[in-house]
């Protein structure tokens, strides 16, 4: 087949993919009667489409590509993360948050997360000040997915980056503003479906390419001394162990990915919503399952195959995977399916892509846009509609994105997630947890721990975590060195192994030694709630 009629062919399947996205995206406009339609989909959703939302906003390009390519370079050791994802982000999020936040939430009539939290401690302030972190924060996040799924579009399609990005982000806009959250869903559930049939195929054609699944495995275990002196230095031990404990390696996959991005996920706003689009306990239950065979199959599943790459690009190039790379780990997954796989699969596995970045991206852009239309202005005396001004939030939030995308650095997109994860985890975590279980939390506890969480997470950014303070340069610039700990492993520790910890004591002591301030109403909110 040649290469102009490859190129027809991949456009031609792409045009029948959008087709099916702009037809569900039709069926949610049609649906969607008022705000309420609009912002939470009725909360009657279907529990498998809601699993399925969940998942295909949770994992994105920086899942598959980004930490894909770091189990590549470091091993199997990033599974933990998967596994971390599936006990935080779906059984105790599902479980044990989001059984609550559903009740809560429909006895407050909140809409939005920034909402819950505002109506939660009668404090349209806490409304607002939480709508405009997520609009400050999340667009890096948003362009970060952005640019993944312009760079399949500018590799597949043969256009430039920028055409790509703005051809994808106009096509994302549409299909969010247009069907609301209801048909967002209804396109997510279709892009999660798709990532898991992609992941699956990825995961048989890649054993299939190295050997039996034992063989596989033997032989990846083998190759612990082909491990470059740099790499052993950080405490690498070959792609099936983990790192030596306490080294700069354990700490950046214990800290920054198991604990930011595995327990962050429990403060994801655009994940928390979903919670409250569904009608009842029972249908929340049946889509942990859902859920969890989805994260497994789809990070954990990419996390298997950059690992495994390594016998592959060996066996046939006579180097490791991120040698035979260029040094790049963001590159071992794509340049793996180019030299590897049937040529076939490049077109699957690029709708598998798009999936997961069009998926993310329809979430954070629909939170970015209801935060800073319907929590924020609405919330500031704007007389406006409020669908009309969540559309117009939307379409702020794209512009913003799109405009951090012809920006940002390359090789971003897992290190924006890990930032983003973070700062949300120290952030709201801790507020968001007493708002569901603690009736004795007070508003100057919520301030006082969602300001706190915010400057130290910040604070740690800029000066003390090497990875960010050493690109940012304001620690350079102030004090003449990358970070102002160097010593030891120090500057491998994210700031969520003291933020957190840390947010939570400052929420805890406030409530205490200040007035309760629980309304009546949030005590019957409680009452609603099955024991």
């Amino acid at each position: 087949m040649s290469p102009e009629t490859n190129t027809a062919l991949m456009i031609v399947l792409i045009a029948a993919f959008l087709g099916i996205i702009a037809f569900l995206s039709y069926l949610g406009y049609k649906k969607t009667r008022d705000a309420k339609d609009y912002l939470l989909a009725g909360s009657s959703i279907h529990p498998f489409i809601m699993a399925m939302s969940y998942g295909s906003a949770f994992i994105s390009t920086s899942a598959i590509i980004g930490f894909g390519g770091v189990a590549g370079r470091y091993g199997m050791g990033i599974l933990w993360l998967a596994f971390m994802n599936i006990l935080f982000g779906i059984f105790i999020g599902f479980r044990y948050y989001g059984r609550r936040t559903r009740a809560i939430g429909q006895s407050l009539n909140a809409h939005t997360f920034p909402e819950f939290m505002g109506k939660r401690f009668s404090s349209t302030k806490i409304t607002v000040f939480i709508a405009a972190i997520i609009f400050i924060f999340m667009p890096v996040y948003t362009s970060a997915v952005l640019i993944g799924g312009a760079r399949v579009m500018e590799e597949v399609l043969g256009i430039s980056y920028s055409s790509a990005l703005i051809i994808f982000a106009a096509i994302i806009t549409v299909y969010v503003i247009m069907g609301g959250l209801r048909g967002m869903m209804y396109v997510d559930a279709l892009l999660g479906t798709v990532m898991v049939v992609g992941m699956l195929a990825l995961l048989v054609l890649t054993y299939s390419s190295t050997g039996s699944v034992i063989d596989t495995h033997k032989q990846l275990t083998d190759m612990a001394q082909l491990v470059p002196a740099d790499m052993q230095a950080l405490g690498h031990q070959g792609w099936t162990r983990m790192p030596v404990f306490n080294s700069p390696w354990w700490w950046t996959l214990v800290s920054s990915l198991m604990l930011g991005v595995g327990i962050g996920a429990l403060a994801q706003p655009q994940l928390a919503v979903r919670f409250m689009t569904v009608k009842n306990d029972t249908e929340l239950n049946k889509a942990i399952c859902i859920g969890a065979l989805f994260i497994l199959l789809t990070a954990g599943g990419a996390y298997v195959v950059g690992a495994l790459s390594n016998v592959w690009f060996f066996e046939h190039e006579g180097k490791i995977a991120v040698d035979a790379v260029g040094g790049n780990h963001d590159l071992i997954i794509p340049v793996f399916i180019t030299k590897a796989l049937p040529q076939w699969f490049a077109y699957v596995f690029t709708i598998t892509l798009l999936s997961a970045a069009m998926s993310t991206l329809s979430a954070l852009l629909h939170v970015t846009g209801t935060s800073i239309g319907h929590d924020f202005f609405g919330n500031m005396g704007v007389k406006i509609n409020t669908v009309t001004m969540t559309k117009l939030g939307i379409l702020a939030a794209i512009i913003a994105s799109v405009i951090l995308a012809f920006v940002l650095p390359g090789s971003f997109i897992a290190r924006a997630t890990a930032i983003f994860f973070g700062v949300c985890a120290a952030s709201f975590l801790p507020a968001y947890t007493a708002a569901i279980y603690w009736k004795r939390t007070t508003r100057k506890g919520v301030w006082a721990s969602m300001i706190s969480g915010a400057i130290i997470s910040m604070f740690c950014l800029a000066f003390l975590h090497r990875s960010e303070s050493a690109s940012l340069g304001i620690c350079q610039a102030v004090f003449g060195r990358t970070e102002l700990i160097s010593n030891g492993v120090w500057p491998f520790v994210d700031s969520i192994v003291y933020s957190l910890p840390l947010s939570a004591i400052i929420l805890i002591v406030v409530s205490l030694i200040t007035r309760p301030e629980t309304p009546e109403h949030f005590k019957q909110c409680f009452d609603t709630i099955k024991k």
